[in-house]
């Protein structure tokens, strides 16, 4: 089942000497005195618990790879040969008009107020890492060309240099927020928002009070947890001055950057980075209900929530006082899903993997349904990247599920745009780009569209990254469109949980998907028996 090597991984730059492995300690069967490296055991003797976290730091995005016993390639997309669900009102199916490009794949979320997207994807938290702060452009305009939801995650008030606070410690002046709200706002076209999720360290800073009032956001999230994972999502930073201005907001700063002993390793080069985490958060149901009040009191119109891959007490929580709550969007993060940060063995071996959650989510938002409860809108993350698990999500979650929140398939697009600019301007473009073109107007298929979209004159002002994030979301449409039409669908309520199959009875277990071999049996035997 796991073909992971618990002691060695590209993601913290180890591995092993030998081919032969233990497979629970992932120590090499033989290890030799005298062993050059580099495995995690061998590097950590040196570098101690750097090795906790994948690297180099702002450089990397890292996903968890352990190989659990089921996930979502264990369920497969129902085909059929006649019927057409979802087309528009008095339309009737046939060959002419149940065609896969006139698939309809926009989704709403919200209890009151409907928030509305082209595709039924968004964005992870994208917060105050690196890889999201120096990417932000390709990122947010991307985001807002494509029509879709963009989360500006944790921490960005907080880490911004230039931030100002008033005298009881709240933010007065945040300029890197203001940079990402305008770079999207500038460039929205209707569909999908910009909405920012608060941690512990975000409220005590009064961002949501800041948002609010400077830039009359609509949506505000919540959040259960640390960054991604349980602890995880942190920062680095290589300046002591810096560890100790972070320590001062009110960040825990490790190794503590105030200790004498810390700077002495830090002037000898010993220590070469600070690590900058947020608190845990500790949730009640009445604090809950009451912070949701608040910010509705602010102006929020949609409140949302992020919960991680918690066992299956957290997620009743979350989703019965979310309902109460009157919460627009609950987003439900299984594991190992994956950050440019969090700890590696964390991302590997914490929480409940996508599947079994999200089996999980189904069962609860039914159970409450049945009573006559209104269950809150549900997004499902953790390790998505393609038209068909998209697609299979919101299938196992139907009809509570409206979309999908994708992590780092939707960074990916933003950051090889970038590279390929970088690579244009440098002449040095790779055969794998080359091959299209040299120009970005030969080599991104989508470029006429989007300067359709917003004007000739406007181009020069988009980011490669942009270009690619709007590139990969059409595959992710078309690719949608297509599937749906197979399952005859041609509308996102038209899914239902019977475009499902299970290919191992376990899997049917898990989710209560019919086995393949189930699977539509009573229709079939009606049909010979006829």
């Amino acid at each position: 089942m796991n073909l992971q090597q618990p002691n060695a991984n590209d993601a913290t730059r180890t591995t092993n000497r030998s081919r032969s492995v233990v497979p629970m300690s992932g120590l090499c069967t033989r290890c030799l005195d005298g062993c050059r490296g580099n495995c995690e055991v061998f590097k950590a003797t040196f570098r101690g618990r750097e090795l906790i976290y994948p690297g180099p730091f702002g450089e990397v995005t890292a996903g968890g790879d352990k190989d659990y016993p089921i996930d979502y390639s264990h369920l497969n997309i129902q085909g059929y040969a006649l019927g057409a669900k979802g087309l528009p009102s008095g339309v009737v199916g046939d060959p002419d008009t149940a065609t896969f490009p006139g698939v309809n794949t926009e989704t709403e979320y919200g209890w009151d107020i409907k928030g509305k997207m082209r595709v039924p994807i968004f964005t992870g938290a994208l917060g105050s890492t690196e890889i999201a702060r120096k990417n932000w452009e390709h990122f947010a305009i991307g985001a807002a060309i494509s029509g879709v939801t963009l989360v500006c995650g944790e921490n960005v008030c907080g880490m911004d240099p230039q931030l100002e606070l008033d005298s009881n410690g709240k933010t007065i002046k945040a300029p890197d927020m203001d940079r990402r709200i305008e770079t999207y706002r500038r460039y929205h076209q209707g569909y999908g928002e910009i909405l920012v999720q608060m941690n512990v360290e975000d409220t005590r800073l009064g961002v949501a009070e800041y948002v609010s009032k400077k830039h009359g956001l609509n949506t505000i999230e919540l959040k259960w947890g640390q960054g991604a994972k349980c602890i995880g999502g942190e920062i680095k930073v290589n300046s002591l001055e810096r560890a100790l201005e972070l320590q001062k907001r009110g960040y825990i700063v490790t190794p503590d950057p105030s200790n004498p002993i810390n700077q002495a390793s830090f002037k000898d080069g010993a220590i070469k980075e600070f690590e900058r985490h947020s608190r845990l958060g500790f949730v009640d149901e009445e604090g809950f209900y009451a912070e949701v009040q608040r910010l509705n009191n602010l102006g929020f119109k949609r409140i949302t929530l992020k919960t991680g891959a918690y066992g299956l007490r957290e997620l009743a929580m979350a989703i019965k006082w979310s309902s109460k709550a009157k919460i627009d969007l609950l987003t439900i993060d299984g594991a190992p899903g994956g950050t440019g940060m969090s700890p590696w063995r964390m991302m590997e071996e914490w929480g409940m993997p996508s599947l079994y959650l999200h089996a999980a989510a189904y069962e609860f938002c039914k159970k409450l349904s049945d009573k006559g409860e209104r269950v809150p809108d549900i997004a499902f993350a953790g390790g998505f990247s393609s038209e068909d698990g998209v697609f299979k999500a919101l299938a196992l979650g139907a009809p509570f599920t409206k979309a999908v929140c994708m992590g780092r398939a939707l960074m990916i697009p933003g950051m090889v745009g970038k590279n390929i600019a970088k690579w244009i301007k440098e002449k040095d473009l790779p055969k794998t780009v080359s091959e299209f073109g040299s120009t970005p107007e030969e080599i991104f298929v989508c470029y006429e569209e989007v300067a359709d979209l917003v004007g000739k004159k406007e181009m020069d002002k988009i980011p490669l990254g942009a270009l690619g994030i709007y590139s990969y979301g059409q595959k992710i449409k078309v690719g949608l469109q297509q599937l749906m039409a197979g399952a005859r669908c041609f509308s996102m309520p038209a899914i239902t949980r019977r475009e499902l199959m299970s290919l191992t009875e376990e899997c049917a277990k898990v989710t209560g998907i019919p086995y393949l071999m189930d699977a539509y049996r009573e229709e079939a035997l009606a049909i010979l028996d006829a």
